[in-house]
């Protein structure tokens, strides 16, 4: 019996806090729908902390400007599915986003554009990374979810690499 409570101990020990994970719905559950008018998926995880019925949430990206991004409160925890569309948590977990050499997610890079596109729907920041690649001018860029700048993703081509800054619903990337 001690043995068994140590190993059930040692595992719990060794898996680490959880943490929200960007790009993975959790379909079901839904008790409370509100809207998040900052457009950050950390302020929908405050939202569930608060709320002693939330047990998970799942922070759905605005696909327009005029409809805003929302925070759907969930009394379980449904298994989570891949899908562009969210950032989902558990309570308690913090707001995990991809980094790595070449994306910055959640982060704009201000300025210093030369070039402004409207990129087609379904076009991710893959796209606007590609036409940076392909540019001989360009050095950085930043793309912008649909709904953050207008209806449709846009791309911003920079000549400079400006200083990162925090901003949800934007990635960015230096190339050059």
């Amino acid at each position: 019996m001690l043995a068994l409570a140590a190993c059930l101990m040692s595992a719990a020990l060794s898996t680490g806090p959880a943490r929200a994970q960007a790009n993975f719905d959790r379909p079901g559950g839904d008790y409370l729908r509100s809207p998040v008018q900052s457009g950050d998926p950390a302020d929908c995880a405050i939202v569930c902390e608060r709320d002693r019925h939330c047990r998970s949430w799942t922070f759905a990206y605005p696909t327009a400007p005029d409809q805003g991004a929302v925070c759907w409160l969930k009394s379980s925890v449904p298994q989570r599915v891949p899908n562009n569309c969210c950032v989902s948590g558990v309570r308690g977990a913090g707001v995990l986003e991809p980094r790595n050499s070449s994306i910055e997610a959640s982060i704009d890079r201000f300025g210093g554009d030369y070039r402004n596109l409207e990129l087609n729907k379904g076009d991710g920041s893959d796209a606007c990374k590609a036409l940076c690649e392909d540019d001989h001018k360009c050095r950085a860029w930043t793309y912008a979810r649909p709904g953050y700048v207008g209806k449709s993703p846009h791309c911003f081509l920079k000549k400079d690499i400006k200083p990162p800054r925090r901003k949800p619903g934007f990635i960015s990337g230096v190339v050059r």
